[in-house]
């Protein structure tokens, strides 16, 4: 049997394979350390900055702080629009995987409407998903507290607490005040071509109306910042950084809340309205509408019902008739008309002619009726404006023509925009043959003319333009601009603006004001004149003119007869007045819809109002009269 013999181990040989594979794997490991080495040079070095903005992006959030909406307040520092801390739900879709689902949850939590979801709905087609979205506003303490005890099941969803507009005084101002509503898609989009989107960011209501409107770039205000640090969950820890707002200016009106109130008592469900003024400086102490509505409906999102109800009435509330309202002048333009005949010299201060009650043209079988039967007799310009001669006017309406007619009031602002502070203005129409040819393609005929003289026809003015041309008389052709703002608070002090005016109407002779004034001084205080009853008593002596203004025409052989007539094709009562004669204080303009006689319905509100207005700001003792002293006094300036 051979033997087996056994291999010598070579230690040296293994001992160096062994270095070798130990170097080998120190190479390996250093290649792989260096990678790692050098990749954390990259994210800790090299991609700091990068990676640290990312990280604070998560961590950190920048947040838009909307300013506090600035305070309106009357002439008297009565407050009337304030802002009102409320609780809303609200929703960021981004944030949120199953919106309708979502939906659904709360509205097993809350008293959530359709209409409600459907208004959500709408709001997030015109809006961008990141931001937040009310859903249910005016949240009880009950309903916060469900939804905190609930919070957890809804990511995406919150109770946020913000102020909200409130109007205390409803109904009463909404036509001045006018409200703030949601922002919509049109809204956004003018803000995006203005380049203000930005200073919207965290607002949520914008001016629709009135003054809230005209005056939002002061009204809003400028938006702030928060940057807040946020957990995985997106709660806020904790605030790093606070860039406040700039709240918005609070601004003062020219509106005396008292006379507005006064207004609204005596206008009553009627419809119509009262502009009353300062003729010295163009602002306005009272402008009501009548019927008017409530705004704080719009501010949280009106009703479908309400908005219908609102829309459709006849009275038409939404209408602000003092600015939009569209109405034959009548007779309370005549002043104008007579000043304008005698600076083109058609007439004579003293020229007379015999009123018959019926006026014809030469070879015209028409006949155009004064509103008196019977006629006035001999009148001349001073007579015809105090007992609103119809026929007079006819013949001078005829002898001036349209063109100067037209030329003219345009010049007292007929035709045109007055420049109030409201986006809601109507020009309203001044007739003229080029105005004729555009509108119905028809040539202007001489008896287009003759109803022009007393105010009809196609003649149509807002009541605050004509408030705004007996400023113009009064001022013997100074014009102003009527102006609801006053001025604004700053540093707890009222700054008070400059009154605003416009081109001067000029005349030949300064003595045509005068006669003008003189008769409008008639009409309320010589016995004929037509507003005489209404300001028999008045412990103070004032001028005016009414106007009556029919609404269809009489058939040639028929008398009007108010009984007979549909109720929305009565006459409207006008009047237009101002307060003291020689040294006004006060003018006012009035339009009662389908009330009848201007001297016996408008005047007396007129009237009123006067009275209210020299309780509020007593006239010194020299002109304060009883009846007897009164009598005595126009019997003096008469002779």
């Amino acid at each position: 049997m051979p033997i087996k013999r056994q291999t010598i181990r070579d230690h040296t040989a293994e001992a160096n394979l062994v270095t070798r594979r130990a170097f080998i794997a120190f190479i390996i490991t250093s290649l792989l350390l260096g990678v790692v080495l050098s990749n954390l040079y990259v994210l800790q070095v090299k991609q700091h900055q990068d990676f640290e903005t990312r990280s604070d992006t998560n961590r950190i959030k920048v947040l838009p702080v909307a300013p506090n909406r600035g305070l309106i307040y009357d002439r008297n520092g009565v407050l009337l629009a304030e802002n009102q801390p409320v609780f809303s739900l609200e929703l960021i879709p981004e944030d949120i995987d199953d919106l309708d689902t979502t939906l659904s949850q709360l509205k097993a939590l809350f008293p959530i409407t359709e209409e409600d979801i459907s208004s959500f709905k709408q709001t997030l087609r015109g809006q961008r998903r990141f931001k937040p979205i009310a859903l249910k506003t005016r949240l009880s303490e009950q309903e916060v507290a469900i939804f905190s005890a609930n919070k957890y099941r809804f990511p995406g969803v919150s109770i946020e607490a913000r102020l909200s507009r409130h109007y205390p005084y409803a109904g009463l101002l909404t036509h001045v005040l006018g409200y703030v509503s949601k922002i919509n898609k049109k809204d956004l989009q003018k803000l995006i071509e203005a380049g203000q989107e930005d200073n919207y960011a965290a607002t949520y209501d914008i001016g629709k109306l009135g003054v809230e409107r005209f005056h939002e770039s002061l009204l809003h205000g400028k938006v702030g910042y928060q940057q807040v640090e946020v957990n995985s969950q997106g709660r806020i820890i904790r605030t790093l950084e606070v860039q406040p707002p700039t709240p918005g200016q609070d601004i003062v009106l020219n509106i005396d809340l008292r006379l507005q109130q006064k207004a609204a008592e005596l206008l009553g469900d009627r419809r119509g309205t009262v502009v009353m003024t300062d003729p010295s400086t163009g602002g306005v102490l009272a402008l009501y509408s009548s019927p008017s509505y409530d705004p704080n409906m719009f501010v949280h999102g009106i009703s479908q019902a309400n908005y219908s109800a609102l829309l459709n009435s006849t009275d038409r509330p939404l209408i602000n008739r003092a600015t939009q309202g569209q109405y034959p002048p009548a007779s309370t333009i005549k002043p104008h008309l007579g000043l304008v005949g005698l600076e083109h010299e058609v007439i004579t201060p003293d020229e007379e002619m015999t009123d018959y009650g019926r006026y014809r043209l030469p070879n015209v079988s028409h006949v155009w009726r004064d509103w008196k039967r019977g006629g006035h007799g001999k009148v001349n310009l001073t007579k015809a404006i105090e007992v609103s001669c119809d026929t007079f006017y006819y013949d001078l309406a005829y002898r001036t023509g349209i063109d100067k007619i037209s030329e003219s009031m345009m010049d007292f602002g007929f035709g045109d925009y007055t420049g109030i502070d409201l986006h809601e203005e109507s020009a309203a129409n001044m007739p003229s043959r080029g105005w004729k040819k555009a509108r119905f393609n028809e040539p202007w005929y001489i008896g287009d003319t003759i109803p022009v003289g007393i105010g009809q026809s196609f003649w149509t003015a807002t009541p605050v333009q004509i408030a705004q041309s007996v400023n113009t008389l009064i001022n013997k052709g100074e014009r102003f601009i009527p102006q609801i703002k006053r001025g604004y608070i700053e540093n707890e002090q009222i700054t008070v603006e400059l009154p605003k005016t416009l081109r001067p109407v000029a005349m030949k002779k300064e003595a045509n004001w005068d006669l003008v004034l003189d008769a409008m001084y008639g009409t309320v205080n010589r016995d004929h004149g037509t507003a005489f009853n209404a300001f028999a008593t008045a412990p103070y002596v004032s001028a005016g003119k009414t106007g009556t203004a029919q609404l269809f025409s009489v058939a040639q052989d028929e008398e009007y007869e108010e009984e007979n007539v549909a109720e929305h094709l009565r006459d409207n009562a006008m009047y237009v007045g101002y307060a003291p004669y020689d040294a006004p204080q006060v003018s006012i303009a009035v339009v009662i819809e389908n009330a009848g006689g201007g001297s016996s319905n408008a005047a007396p509100v007129a009237r009123a109002m006067f009275d209210y207005y020299f309780t509020l700001n007593p006239l010194p003792e020299d002109k304060w009269y009883s009846p007897t002293e009164k009598r005595k006094v126009l019997e003096y300036t008469s002779s």
